[in-house]
C-alpha cells in the first residue's frame, strides 16, 4: 500500500490586491468630488451673504425704513411667508394627483407612439419660461375663471374659502396657485414617469400571473416601488412653486394680508413677488430688508427639501429581482 504525501498548500495573501486605477477613473472621481465641493461652497456662500446682508435690516430703526413703514421685520414678512406657503400648498394639492395620473397613463396605459409623443410634450412644457405662464395667467386664464368664482361664491359662499365678494378680474390667490400648478406639473410628471418605468418587470409580471388586473398590479407593484420617487418629484415641484416670481407677480397685487379666502380681490402675495415688485424702489435699509426676506425664503426652501429627504430616507428601499 502506497501513501501519497502532498506538500503544503500554496499560501495566499490575506490582503486582497487593490485594483489598479486607470487615469480616466482618477480624473472622473476627482471631477465628481470637485463638483460636489463646489455645490457645498456655493450654498454656504449664498447663506453667508444672505445672513450678513440681513443683519442691518433686523437691527435698523423701523421708523426710517421705507419698506417696513414702522412695522417690525417679522410682522411685515409674516403675511408674505403665509402667502408663499398657501399658494404653493394649493398648487401641490392640485398638481400632484394630475402628475401621477398622467405619468401612469404614459408608462402603463398609452400605446407606445402616443406615450412617446406625450412624454415629448411634457418635456417641452417644462422648458416654457415662467413669465409666459404669468402673462397667460393674468391675461387669459384669470378672466376665464371669473364666472366660476361667482358660481362658487353664490353656491358655496357659506364656506369661508369662498365667502365675501368674488373678484371681478379673476386675479386671486387661487388663480396664482393654479398657474403654479400648471408650471410644476411637467417636472413632477417627468420624474414620476421615469420612476414608474423603472419598476422591476418581474414584479409586474408576477402580479399579473396571480390574476391581478392592471390597476391592481399598479397598486401592488408599481406604486410601492415608486413611492420615494413620487415624494421626491412632489417636493421638487413644491420647491419650484415656493421660489416662483414672475408668474405670481403678474397675477397678484402686493398686499400684505393673511386670509384663507381663495376668490376675494384682496389676497396675500408671496416673498419672491414682493421682492421683485419692491426692489426697484428700495434703497439703504430697504435693500437689506428685501434680502432678509430672501433669507426667510431660503430657510423655508431648505426646510422643505430637508423634510423631503427625511421622508424618503424613512422609506425602506423596495427590494426584489429586476
Amino acid at each position: 500500500m502506497t501513501t501519497t504525501t502532498t506538500g503544503p498548500a500554496p499560501s495566499r495573501s490575506s490582503t486582497p490586491t487593490k485594483a489598479k486605477q486607470r487615469p480616466g477613473d482618477r480624473i472622473f472621481s476627482g471631477t465628481a468630488l470637485a463638483a460636489g465641493i463646489i455645490i457645498l461652497i456655493t450654498l454656504a456662500a449664498v447663506a453667508v451673504f444672505l445672513i450678513i446682508q440681513s443683519v442691518p435690516a433686523l437691527k435698523s430703526d423701523t421708523s426710517g425704513n421705507h419698506i417696513l413703514e414702522g412695522q417690525s421685520f417679522f410682522s411685515w414678512v409674516w403675511p408674505f411667508v403665509f402667502g408663499t406657503l398657501w399658494a404653493s400648498a394649493i398648487a401641490l394639492v392640485v398638481a400632484a394627483p394630475l402628475a401621477i395620473g398622467i405619468a401612469l397613463f404614459i408608462s402603463h396605459y398609452a400605446p407606445r407612439r402616443i406615450a412617446g409623443l406625450l412624454g415629448y410634450v411634457i418635456d417641452l412644457l417644462a422648458a416654457v419660461p415662467s413669465v409666459v405662464y404669468g402673462m397667460w395667467g393674468a391675461l387669459t386664464f384669470a378672466p376665464m375663471l371669473v364666472p366660476f368664482y361667482r358660481w362658487l361664491n353664490e353656491n358655496l359662499g357659506w364656506i369661508p374659502l369662498f365667502s365675501g365678494t368674488a373678484s371681478g378680474t379673476g386675479k386671486t390667490i387661487l388663480t396664482a396657485a393654479l398657474v403654479l400648478a400648471v408650471m410644476i406639473l411637467p417636472i413632477m410628471t417627468a420624474i414620476c414617469r421615469e420612476v414608474f418605468l423603472q419598476t422591476p418587470k418581474l414584479h409586474e409580471e408576477a402580479a399579473l400571473a396571480l390574476g391581478a388586473t392592471r390597476w391592481e398590479m399598479i397598486r401592488m407593484a408599481v406604486i410601492p416601488f415608486a413611492r420615494s420617487g413620487m415624494i421626491s418629484g412632489a417636493m421638487l415641484g413644491l420647491g419650484r412653486a415656493l421660489g416662483e416670481t414672475m408668474a405670481v407677480t403678474l397675477v397678484l397685487s402686493p398686499l400684505g394680508i393673511v386670509t384663507f379666502n381663495l376668490i376675494n380681490p384682496e389676497n396675500p402675495t408671496t416673498i419672491p413677488a414682493i421682492i421683485a415688485l419692491r426692489f426697484p424702489e428700495a434703497h439703504d435699509d430697504g435693500v437689506n430688508t428685501l434680502i432678509a426676506a430672501g433669507l426667510i425664503l431660503f430657510i423655508v426652501t431648505f426646510a422643505v427639501n430637508f423634510l423631503a429627504r427625511w421622508i424618503v430616507s424613512r422609506r425602506a428601499e423596495f427590494s426584489g429581482a429586476n
